[in-house]
């Protein structure tokens, strides 16, 4: 198998099963998106770039799987993110 098309496909599985892992966290309690990706890693072992876990929460966001609302917390403003009652519920 060429080297391009098997790392497209691990990139293709890594970033579907992203997906779910990011529903299981928010799943546990609401969380910030610097909290899942540390979570990700620890758990995985992959790093994860800010680059490629915003996007995918904002696309669940889309999907209206996870909401977001920002939340001060001290100098900083993160963005909280929750299960929706609708994926709360499958």
């Amino acid at each position: 198998m060429e080297e391009n098309l098997k790392k497209e496909i691990v990139q293709h599985i890594t970033k579907n099963l992203l997906d779910i892992q990011i529903l299981r966290i928010i799943n546990k309690q609401p969380t910030w998106g610097y909290q899942i990706k540390k979570q990700i890693e620890a758990m995985s072992g992959l790093k994860i770039r800010h680059g490629a876990l915003y996007p995918l929460l904002q696309k669940l966001e889309n999907k209206g799987l996870i909401t977001s609302q920002k939340q001060q917390q001290g100098k900083r403003t993160r963005k909280m993110y929750t299960l929706t009652e609708k994926e709360k519920n499958t």
